[in-house]
């Protein structure tokens, strides 16, 4: 383990089909006006939002609702959501929803007590939050970003085409969060097998960095693992608890921080997606999907042992009569095999990029200097033209 860290996550998290239970102890702590946040009504075909609203309302809460969040949220929506939060002084965002409804309401939770613009001052300048932030609770439908149990928060900008991310400290983080794997089950397929591989792209960020023997890395073999099993079945039968419970408990501990501890992490190919769904607005966990195989196969070579690594521990590739190389193109192949299993996007021409808008994608990527092979401009447009 290299370095020093510290270690403390302050999300109280309710797991299994009774977890909404605990919502009604939860609100006590709070005072009476809860701002409900979700996204196109899903919850209300389903029946979430009706369990919720009568939860909320056998507590005598005033709701403000705040609905319409939509998958990639904008600016344009994070300061609606931070005026309608102001005028209502409420005491506890709730949202009700997947990491774009979280995130959206981590952002808002920050810039409630500021007068500045929030993306601008939160987004495109960095700063941290001075004043007041409005706790955040949180009632999970759909799994992958695991902002349930982090300070991550992820605004898109119409006006200008990027997508930005702002991992916020600990103080943002969800007080709680409600994880009822049945809560998952009314997701689309495409949008379920997104998250999925979004959940895969957070282990591998962290894991593909470094070379010491570190204990972290054998916690998100064990996390890979996991994922792969649970994601096959649940594939095949998007209602087998089993699956998606472990597939929605892998999400979380993929991004809760501890995996990230005593070691670097690359996150370019975050960099990469999120430049892409800033442009095209597509799902987050697909535009990923397209990135990551011709990233991972130009930097290969530059950390080989952990490719090999990749290749044994997560894959079970055979190192008989292999050199190291081979042993990790094949795990790159197994990858992939998995990832055409699930029915992912393999070209990111499927999401809407293309010649014409491959220059401005670019202008959006963040070069943050990490990995074993750290962007430039040209790197990221020999990427992006692979992934077409």
């Amino acid at each position: 383990m290299l370095g020093n860290f510290k270690y403390s996550n302050p999300t109280t998290l309710y797991f299994g089909k009774d977890a909404l239970n605990a919502l009604r102890d939860e609100l006590k702590q709070y005072g009476p006006t809860i701002m409900l946040s979700y996204g196109g009504g899903s919850i209300k075909r389903n029946g979430i939002y009706d369990a919720v609203i009568e939860v909320l309302q056998t507590c005598g809460k005033h709701i403000v609702e705040d609905a319409g969040v939509m998958p990639n949220p904008t600016a344009e929506k994070l300061r609606e959501g931070v005026n309608l939060a102001k005028a209502n002084k409420v005491d506890l965002i709730l949202a009700v929803g997947g990491g774009s409804t979280i995130d959206y309401a981590k952002a808002v939770s920050v810039a409630v007590d500021c007068d500045k613009d929030p993306w601008t001052h939160f987004f495109l300048e960095r700063n941290e939050p001075q004043g007041k932030i409005v706790p955040v609770g949180a009632i999970l439908t759909m799994v992958g970003t695991g902002s349930e149990m982090n300070g991550g928060s992820v605004i898109t900008d119409s006006a200008t085409g990027l997508k930005i991310g702002h991992v916020f400290a600990e103080n943002v983080f969800p007080k709680f969060a409600i994880l009822n794997p049945e809560f998952t089950y009314t997701i689309p397929a495409y949008h379920m097998v997104a998250g999925f591989f979004d959940i895969m792209s957070h282990i591998m960020e962290q894991y593909f960095s470094n070379t010491d023997d570190n204990t972290s890395d054998y916690l998100a073999e064990g996390l890979m693992r996991s994922l792969i099993h649970s994601s096959r079945i649940a594939v095949l039968n998007p209602q087998d608890y089993e699956a998606r419970s472990n597939i929605m408990w892998v999400a979380t501990w993929a991004l809760n921080t501890l995996i990230s501890k005593g070691k670097d992490g690359d996150w370019n190919v975050h960099m990469l997606g999120q430049a892409i769904g800033g442009v095209t607005n597509a799902t987050h966990g697909m535009t990923l999907a397209a990135v990551s195989l011709p990233y991972y196969r130009r930097i290969m070579k530059a950390g080989l042992p952990k490719f090999v690594r990749f290749a044994t521990n997560v894959w079970d590739v055979a190192t008989d009569g292999r050199t190291e190389e081979q042993i990790a193109v094949i795990g790159l192949e197994r990858l992939e095999d998995w990832m055409r299993e699930l029915g992912l996007v393999m070209h990111a021409a499927e999401l809407g990029l293309s010649e014409a808008n491959l220059e401005k994608t670019a202008d959006g990527v963040f070069l943050i200097g990490s990995g074993y092979k750290p962007l430039t401009r040209e790197f990221v447009l020999e990427i992006l033209k692979a992934s077409l």
